[in-house]
């Protein structure tokens, strides 16, 4: 493993060095990429057939950022001193303010401690759909590398603000426009534009610029003062007991204020003091306990292969099947949509109709991935259309009858490897399907309201279900972009049965004589979207 990790170096006969770092998948910056960054870096600086330096990613991406491994070590230890040091020794002083000057030769994506490396060197080029962002608030941390500091100096304090705070990722065409990319190239260009790039700054054809220098892009001290104070605002309303939102303001007001190295400077501080608090312990944990959720032992580890899942069946058009359509349709799965009569089937089309223009009007979906999604839609009112369906999902109210005859139903038409899936929320799987002999292809699909935007799947195994149409329905929640979680089969599965304590406990103390509005006000100042009686 350590092997596949390093850091290389390769000097042209122009004069440049090539750096590029390898560790795949994503090049994180594990701590023997860093040690290798400066290594490289002091070795280039003190060769004397170096003119200039290139700054790549192997395998067609820059750098997914900071090992977040690191901070789990430092989260069971509590010794912060793991911590490799790279703002101060290699960003600033041996890229920034080298004597040689530095290029990013940016594609696939630049994030986290990986877009800080960027915005040390003095020009970047990228590929247009190259993906830049800072997501370390999403950790419970703040950029530590100087990012809360280089950003807002190159795209303007609002537009920093905001790839921080909400953890906003731009595409490197977006980033051209916005002074943050130099100039943008294909793939196949990359290296050499950045070398020749790289040489024109060392022969003072093309500016040298240090990021950290710059206060153009800032404006005035009255202006940055009211931005922030918006900022700050927004940032309680949305975020209240996420300490590292208003860390991370002050960090960028301090260096409005006194300049950029002394924002440097408090950003290690304060960089520090976040990676031990409990919202990095928990975001952390949270992080890694998401990854972990499609590792299904007697599933994911067994060498099965998942089947291609191309049309599905959705039983019932109201709230909860026209969402779990919409999240199918985006996903580029042809749906069939099953409903009783006309008016109830048209209903349903319209409110997947009215979800796709949503998610259009919120910027997640491009027009023309609408149509298309539109176009794999098709109504029906009888089974007829269930003859090549390779899964189904019933989303009709929960009535033991109703759905036990629906799946005595669907088990007749239904292909033998269709996978006959219900969306119940708390019904005993081995009852709804006790009519079948289908008893391996059932399994639960409960979706959260409203399906095409919340990302939670919940999949509910019984103790027949095959291992083959578990990894098939994980797959297909990776594909519709949700997070699926493998449970058990019991009363109220795991989400249910975790609420009816919470919403019993809530009811036991108003019966006790406290006042409900108390109830929500606290459970919501705790850090709830909502109350419990609300």
């Amino acid at each position: 493993m350590a092997g596949s990790i390093r850091v290389t170096m390769e000097v042209g006969a122009d004069g440049v060095a090539l750096i590029t770092i390898c560790n795949p998948p994503v090049n994180a910056l594990h701590p023997i990429i860093i040690e290798g960054l400066k290594e490289k870096y002091a070795e280039a600086l003190g060769r004397d057939d170096v003119k200039a330096i290139v700054l790549t990613g192997a395998a067609g991406k820059f750098c997914g950022g900071f090992d977040i491994n690191v901070f789990s070590k430092v989260h069971e230890t509590g010794d912060v001193s793991i911590l490799p040091e790279m703002s101060f020794e290699l960003v600033s002083n041996m890229m920034e303010d080298g004597k040689k000057p530095s290029v990013a030769a940016i594609q696939g994506l630049a994030l986290g401690g990986g877009l800080e490396l960027t915005m040390g060197c003095h020009a970047r080029i990228a590929t247009p759909e190259a993906q830049l962002g800072l997501p370390e608030l999403t950790l419970g941390v703040i950029p530590g590398a100087g990012g809360t500091q280089r950003l807002p100096r190159l795209v303007g304090l609002p537009k920093a603000i905001e790839m921080m705070l909400q953890s906003k990722f731009i595409t490197a065409k977006e980033g051209k426009e916005r002074g943050f990319i130099d100039a943008l190239c294909s793939p196949d260009e990359l290296i050499k534009m950045s070398r020749s790039w790289a040489l024109e700054i060392a022969n003072y054809r093309k500016p040298w610029i240090r990021s950290l220098g710059r206060t153009d892009r800032l404006g005035s001290l009255s202006e940055a003062r009211a931005v922030l104070s918006m900022a700050r605002q927004q940032a309680n309303k949305v975020a209240a007991n996420m300490p590292q939102h208003q860390a991370c303001l002050d960090v960028i007001e301090e260096g409005a204020l006194y300049g950029g190295h002394a924002g440097v400077v408090k950003e290690a501080k304060v960089f520090k003091e976040l990676v031990v608090s409990t919202t990095s312990r928990a975001l952390v944990h949270a992080f890694f306990a998401q990854r972990s959720t499609t590792k299904v032992p007697g599933v994911t580890d067994i060498q099965l292969k998942p089947r291609n899942i191309r049309k599905v069946a959705v039983i019932g058009g109201g709230l909860m099947g026209s969402g779990i359509a919409t999240a199918l349709l985006v996903g580029n799965i042809s749906v069939v949509l099953k409903e009783v009569n006309p008016q109830f089937l048209q209903r349903g089309q319209k409110t997947i109709a009215g979800n796709l223009e949503g998610l259009v009007k919120r910027g997640s979906l491009t027009k023309d991935k609408m149509s298309k999604a539109i176009s794999l839609l098709k109504g029906a009112l009888d089974y007829s259309d269930f003859k090549d369906v390779d899964m189904v999902i019933e989303a009709v109210i929960e009535k033991v009858p109703l759905k036990q005859s629906i799946f005595a139903d669907i088990e007749k038409i239904c292909p033998p490897h269709c996978i006959l899936a219900t969306n119940t929320s708390t019904i005993d799987l081995n009852v709804i399907g006790e009519k079948t002999n289908s008893q391996d292809r059932i399994i639960g699909a409960h979706f959260f309201s409203p399906a095409h935007i919340m990302p939670l799947l919940e999949i509910v195994r019984t103790e027949k279900t095959s291992p083959q149409a578990i990894l098939d329905l994980i797959t297909v929640g990776k594909i519709i972009k949700k997070i699926p979680i493998v449970v058990g089969n019991c009363t109220g599965f795991a989400v249910n049965r975790t609420f009816f304590p919470y919403t019993q406990g809530a009811q036991l103390l108003v019966s006790l004589g406290i006042d409900l509005f108390r109830i929500d006000r606290i459970i919501s100042n705790f850090g709830m979207p909502m109350g419990p009686f609300q």
